[in-house]
């Protein structure tokens, strides 16, 4: 609907209601029609333009009518946000009259203020005011950028550390949508459970499982205590049904990450999974990182540039990969495919041309050549062999690294560990990702941690971590003092 149409209709609707006109009956009867139906207040209420809801999109609205509290887990991209947000926009209308609530949370503050809301917005946008009764919501008083308001109750966001607040919210008439639930502290989903003692209540969880611990996943395991929650997982075949997600990417990531690995697990089956015990870097520390780098970027990428890390194709499907880092955050990851060693020397330099800084190559195979040459240009190139001898320990003092390849892992890992007071920010990349979950490591009898060698891992799962090495270089030398407060960035606010 126009801004024009829009402000048309609000000037009738103030009209009427300053002339005393009886307007109350054609709301008053859709309330009433679809107070306890959810799914066909979807359906006949939004202007769909082609589009149309999955099936399980159908179910889930059913049965958070039927069954009041429903915990929903599947695979990345079948529309979690869209359905919170017509179960918002179902509530906040039907309620409206009424003593009404309905706080929505997340994992991260951003994924309110970037995902939900904005989607609470888009489809607000596309109601069929005709069918509701009543003129658009005012998006000066009522529809504002994180809440619904109306004249007797409120649709709002909330911080999902801040459990007093959730504690809270008490109303006749009570909504929680809970997204990306997997990781919300658990004295969270305490404090809203007080509310279901009284009133009209319901509660949506949504989210892509992680690893299998905290309350979504109790809920989802069917431990006991959480028998009044209808817990629902939405398949792959599901999504790929109802044209939510491509067969093709599925596949891809099959190949990329493995089936058996976490990230494949989580994302693409809707599964809960830890990462393997063997592996460096756990998942959960990739998505926090990503989480991080959201917050940088939204700061407007504070930080100044430090080097790049270059990992250097060495044949075949093998990549070239800059990992540009500023401060304490990966800024972005370039790649070129069968470049000779001249025109990856002129990628590198012209970084170094516009930022200064260092860059840091891998020098087995052709990575020597363009070492030598940046050299003789002038730049300030670090070789790194992976096959030298580490001298260093780890950050316990008991353990050290069987070569370089190994220590610079194992740094990235203690630089991801959400125990390190200034953990790194990277970017949320799908080869990345699964590069960074890839590796695995053990302890030699010499009491020296040994991470698996590139040559191992193309192996084992027929793919190289070139984005991986990239990142891992780029964090090799000692981090310096970027003067950046990665914790004031608010990504966990």
């Amino acid at each position: 609907m126009s801004w024009q149409i829009r402000a048309r209709a609000e000037a009738e609707w103030r009209r009427r209601q300053q002339s005393g006109a009886s307007i109350a009956d054609p709301y008053s009867t859709f309330k009433k029609q679809y107070r306890s139906d959810p799914v066909a207040f979807v359906h006949d209420c939004i202007d769909w333009r082609g589009d149309a809801l999955a099936p399980y999109q159908d179910e889930i609205l059913g049965r958070l009518q039927q069954r009041r509290r429903v915990s929903v887990r599947g695979p990345h991209g079948l529309g979690k946000t869209a359905l919170s947000s017509w179960a918002l926009l179902w509530f906040a209308l039907t309620r409206d009259g009424e003593d009404w609530k309905a706080p929505t949370t997340a994992s991260a503050w951003r994924q309110l203020t970037k995902f939900l809301w904005p989607e609470v917005h888009k489809w607000a946008r596309r109601l069929r005011w005709d069918k509701i009764g009543r003129g658009p919501w005012s998006e000066r008083y009522e529809l504002i950028s994180l809440s619904i308001k109306t004249g007797t109750g409120e649709a709002f966001a909330l911080a999902s550390n801040n459990s007093e607040l959730i504690e809270g919210a008490h109303a006749n008439n009570l909504l929680y949508v809970f997204d990306e639930a997997k990781v919300i502290p658990p004295q969270t989903w305490d404090s809203a459970e007080g509310a279901f003692s009284t009133g009209d209540c319901y509660w949506l969880a949504i989210s892509t499982p992680g690893e299998p611990a905290g309350r979504f996943y109790d809920i989802h395991a069917r431990r006991p205590g959480y028998e009044d929650w209808d817990a629902l997982h939405v398949t792959l075949d599901d999504a790929i049904k109802a044209g939510r997600i491509a067969g093709k990417w599925a596949e891809d990531r099959q190949r990329q990450w493995g089936q058996e690995s976490a990230v494949y697990q989580n994302r693409v089956l809707g599964e809960f999974a830890a990462s393997d015990e063997d592996g460096v870097i756990p998942l959960s520390w990739v998505e926090a990182a990503n989480d991080r780098w959201q917050a940088w970027s939204d700061a407007g990428k504070p930080g100044a540039f430090s080097c790049v890390g270059a990992d250097i194709a060495r044949s075949g499907e093998d990549k070239t990969v800059l990992a540009l880092r500023f401060g304490q955050a990966i800024a972005e990851l370039r790649r070129y495919t069968k470049e000779d060693t001249m025109a990856t020397v002129g990628h590198v330099a012209g970084i170094l041309e516009k930022y200064g800084g260092q860059a840091i190559i891998d020098v087995i195979g052709l990575g020597a050549g363009v070492v030598d040459r940046l050299r003789e240009m002038g730049y300030d190139a670090l070789a790194f062999n992976a096959s030298e001898k580490a001298t260093t320990r780890d950050s316990s003092g008991e353990l050290g690294f069987v070569n370089k390849r190994s220590a610079a892992w194992w740094n990235l890992r203690e630089l991801l560990d959400p125990q390190n007071a200034t953990p790194i920010a990277l970017p949320a990349d799908d080869l990345l990702t699964g590069d960074l979950t890839a590796p695995h490591w053990r302890v030699g009898s010499g009491g020296k941690i040994e991470v698996e060698s590139k040559d191992e891992i193309k192996k084992r799962l027929g793919r190289s971590t070139d984005s991986g090495d990239a990142v891992m270089q780029a964090f090799y030398a000692e981090l310096e003092d970027s003067g950046v407060d990665i914790a004031g960035w608010g990504w966990n606010a």
